[in-house]
């Protein structure tokens, strides 16, 4: 069927796609010429509703070309003054922007986007918030703008929000970024189904990309999406003041609307466990937990490298102090709490109320700089060596554990082929020599013994169950119930 469709069907959809895209834009443009704000709050005359039934055709006309022959609308879209705005997900593909174009509500795009040639102004015709990369204080403009919008009673459009910020395959609903939750207005949860035989809509980094996607999906003779409008969601006094627990009911809501489970993985955490490093992180990694806990405390790990440096600091001058729950809680400057406590439990290695503070660090530095490796072991070795500056096998094995988040793994092979000359101690820059001309040393040296042994230790360069990571499979009883997993059992 591919190789038929490919030879047939497929370039004249192509063609057709393209020529419907280039049809929008001279009017998406005239539309938009002139337009300051304070006329994009009034209501649209008439000529702009004729261009926007206009602009809805010819964007149905385009899907109709990609085989979308018909689009499966449930529920009723509630206006403007009943909820300014619309949730989204599972967000799983581009091919989620079919109800934007059916709406043609705003929706939260990068301010690079109105660059590119005739889409760009598409985009601009919606009346996107546009988010500005190279702007350090864009996260909270952008929260701000949202909330401006929101609470207008209905004078600026609908904003569309994917709530998920990334694609996954729809087996599950990751959490909710809380930034569409924050107004703590009322929000329309929307729900998307693509009841495919086949499923060449998924587009996760793990799977086909964006063109080989875009292809086999015009390679079907039909393509079927169902999208479900949910009742208003009107939030409680307490869900306006914690837009995380709002977030969380609304996703509770639309997955049971769409009959899957959730985890509280995010984002972040999966860019943790894919990271392209010389250490990949094994399926039974309990560095997953402790980035969650690290966010339950209010840090941000991709923003606390000079946290994280203060923390190093701190703990070099402990040397191998180790510290109680009392003492954690000072060194961190953060009042004891359940996250905390639980934070500390995965580092009591002998569970005798004691820490060493050193794994912290290093745990820290991981989910701070998942991809650099080499720097992770550098502070490690900084914080492990002998006045000579050497580590021991032993020390190895501790920065390795720690560094994978796992209970047991085997460096004698790794130590020996670094420790040339049998002097039972290494440094940082024979180990450093020895991964320049070893870059694969994780998989020939460490996952190599731990593949098929009991630790049951794997990489996350295997399949994982559902496009996101081989630790994101769901467990539909509550992962909340579960005691949580020790760096050392």
């Amino acid at each position: 069927q591919i190789a038929f469709m490919t030879l047939t069907l497929f370039p004249i959809r192509l063609f057709f796609a393209a020529f419907m895209m280039l049809l929008a834009w001279p009017f998406a443009f005239i539309a938009s010429m002139g337009s300051d704000e304070q006329e994009l709050e009034k209501p649209l005359s008439w000529w702009r509703k004729v261009v926007d039934i206009l602009l809805k055709a010819i964007m149905r006309m385009m899907w109709l070309a990609g085989g979308f022959h018909w689009i499966n609308v449930k529920g009723r879209r509630a206006l403007p003054a009943e909820a300014a705005i619309l949730t989204v997900a599972p967000h799983s593909s581009y091919f989620d922007a079919i109800p934007v174009t059916m709406t043609f509500a705003s929706i939260v795009m990068k301010a690079e986007s109105k660059d590119i040639p005739v889409w760009g102004t598409l985009i601009k015709y919606i009346r996107p918030v546009f988010v500005s990369r190279s702007d350090q204080d864009s996260r909270r403009k952008t929260v701000e703008e949202i909330k401006r919008r929101a609470q207008s009673d209905g004078k600026w459009p609908q904003i569309m929000i994917f709530p998920e910020g990334t694609c996954t395959n729809r087996s599950c609903l990751i959490t909710f970024k809380p930034g569409a939750f924050i107004p703590g207005v009322p929000v329309q949860p929307v729900v998307l189904r693509y009841p495919n035989k086949l499923d060449t809509i998924t587009w996760t980094w793990q799977g086909p990309g964006a063109f080989e996607i875009l292809w086999l999906t015009l390679c079907q003779f039909h393509n079927s999406v169902e999208i479900e409008f949910l009742p208003v969601y009107i939030p409680s006094e307490e869900e306006r003041k914690n837009p995380v627990l709002y977030a969380n009911n609304v996703r509770r809501v639309m997955a049971e609307a769409l009959g899957v489970p959730v985890t509280d993985y995010t984002f972040e955490d999966c860019q943790l466990a894919l990271a392209e490093g010389q250490l990949r992180l094994p399926s039974d990694t309990c560095l997953l937990e402790f980035a969650k806990l690290v966010r339950s405390l209010g840090l941000k790990p991709e923003t606390l490298e000079d946290g994280l440096d203060k923390y190093a600091a701190s703990a070099m001058k402990m040397k191998k102090e180790k510290l109680d729950l009392k003492e954690f809680s000072a060194y961190l400057e953060f009042p004891v709490s359940q996250t905390l406590e639980n934070m500390f439990a995965l580092f009591d290695e002998n569970e005798d109320g004691v820490i060493d503070i050193r794994e912290f660090v290093i745990a820290l530095s991981v989910v701070c700089k998942p991809s650099k490796t080499l720097e992770t072991i550098q502070l490690a070795f900084q914080l492990y060596q002998s006045e000579g500056g050497t580590v021991t096998e032993e020390d190895l094995a501790c920065i390795l554990k720690t560094a994978m988040g796992v209970s047991q793994i085997d460096v004698t092979h790794l130590f020996r082929a670094v420790d040339e000359e049998g002097k039972g101690k290494i440094t940082y820059d024979d180990f450093y020599t020895f991964a320049v001309l070893h870059p694969h040393f994780a998989e020939e040296y460490l996952y190599a013994d731990q593949m098929g042994a009991e630790s049951g230790l794997e990489t996350s360069s295997l399949s994982a169950p559902n496009g996101i990571c081989t630790d994101f499979s769901p467990d539909s009883s509550g992962d909340r119930r579960k005691p949580l997993q020790k760096k050392l059992n």
